[in-house]
């Protein structure tokens, strides 16, 4: 009896179960019905957004690329820059190389002239010595001469015995004096005349002619303009594109704590200062004329003087002229 019921109840359970399923899963297939349908009509829209995601993503990988490569060129044009500035100053420093050897070489070749300027002097001035020495020594040897001569003139000779060593002529002894004296007075007169013609001879090198690039003139009358107007002398225009060239370096003074003064035309300066060490031996390198004689150009400081070597007068200035 209870087997039996209890049978019953399970089967009813069951078929309960089942109808109660059946009920719930019709809605729910209902459901995800609806949901595939809704799914099915959102697929166009979410195709849409990820095409348009792609393309800000392309649009984004393009102007990343664009930045790129504006930062590769502008790397690239400041790379080129710094090797063409790189370059400048090389070569800049190669210039101030050549310019720093040619002067060197320029002090190497005024010490030279320096020492064979003041070994021609020395030796003339030896020469000069020996000659004057020679001929002085000629005088005495004719002096002597003349003595002996006159001592042995009308002297007997063939004497043989002791003779009186205290006996003195003195008309003998005033003659020679008188002629020593001549001798003496003749020899002076020779030296100033020597002296007169060194001096002509110094007047006649400054009477020399020089030319200006335009006519010949003479040395003792140097225009201080007319050669300014020549187009060949434009010092200052090619000081403009040659500054390097005009460079020199410091000035030392041949005298210590010497300081600068402005000089004018017609100053004297002493001979130190115009020496063959401060002379521009090569005026065409700096565009000034050429001269000849007993001019030449002397470096001042800065400035540049056309001396008179013979009095040292500066016959020409040009103030400022080397940087």
């Amino acid at each position: 009896m209870t087997l039996t019921k209890l049978m019953k109840g399970t089967a009813l359970d069951a078929l309960a179960a089942t109808l109660a399923f059946t009920a719930i899963s019709a809605p729910a297939q209902a459901a995800e019905a609806g949901q595939r349908a809704e799914q099915r009509d959102r697929e166009p829209s979410r195709a849409r957004s990820e095409r348009g995601a792609s393309q800000q993503a392309q649009r984004i990988r393009e102007a990343r690329q664009e930045r790129r490569a504006d930062i590769r060129e502008a790397r690239q044009e400041r790379r080129s820059e710094q090797r063409e500035a790189r370059q400048e100053r090389r070569s800049e420093r190669r210039e101030d190389a050549r310019a720093q050897q040619q002067r060197r070489i320029e002090n190497v070749r005024d010490a030279r002239q320096d020492r064979r300027s003041e070994r021609r002097e020395d030796l003339g001035e030896q020469q000069e010595r020996r000659i004057e020495d020679a001929r002085t020594q000629a005088i005495r040897e004719a002096a002597r001469r003349d003595r002996r001569e006159r001592t042995y003139e009308g002297r007997n000779t063939r004497y043989t015995g002791d003779r009186n060593r205290s006996y003195t002529d003195r008309g003998r002894d005033r003659n020679l004096a008188a002629e020593q004296a001549a001798r003496i007075e003749r020899i002076r007169r020779e030296a100033v005349q020597d002296r007169r013609e060194r001096r002509d001879d110094i007047r006649d090198a400054r009477r020399a002619r020089y030319y200006d690039g335009r006519s010949w003139h003479n040395y003792d009358r140097w225009d201080t303009h007319r050669w300014r107007d020549n187009r060949r002398y434009d010092w200052r225009g090619y000081r403009t594109h040659n500054r390097s060239l005009y460079r020199l370096g410091q000035y030392y003074s041949p005298y210590r704590n010497y300081r600068y003064s402005r000089l004018n035309i017609g100053f004297r300066l002493g001979s130190p200062f115009y020496g063959s060490r401060y002379w521009i031996n090569d005026p065409w390198r700096y565009r000034l004329p050429e001269v000849y004689g007993p001019y030449r150009w002397v470096r001042y400081y800065d400035d540049v003087l056309l001396v008179d070597v013979y009095n040292g007068e500066v016959v020409d200035v040009i103030h400022d002229f080397f940087w």
